[in-house]
């Protein structure tokens, strides 16, 4: 299990990722992969690779785009799913 100050600190340091939440701290891992992935630079997706681990992130992404509805812009969803099939496997 991954340090929840690490992850605070995180997400503390890039409020702009998630601009519209309201408690900061209390975020999920999967609220942030979600928000770090539409919204981050490379720079913020590997600080979270370095946070989770691509292994953990890679479940995460898989179990958001593997449902019906999902909240990743369809380019968003084909890079990751190229980069976590790569990286990840």
């Amino acid at each position: 299990m991954v340090h929840t100050d690490t992850i605070r600190q995180f997400i503390r340091s890039r409020p702009h990722l998630v601009w519209y939440v309201r408690d900061l701290q209390n975020l999920s891992e999967e609220s942030l992969v979600e928000h770090t992935l539409n919204y981050g630079n490379w720079t913020d997706f590997q600080e979270l690779v370095g946070i989770l681990g691509v292994k953990r992130m890679a479940e995460i992404f898989s179990a958001q785009t593997t449902k019906n509805r999902t909240n990743y812009r369809p380019e968003i969803k084909n890079l990751f799913q190229l980069y976590f099939n790569r990286y990840a496997a």
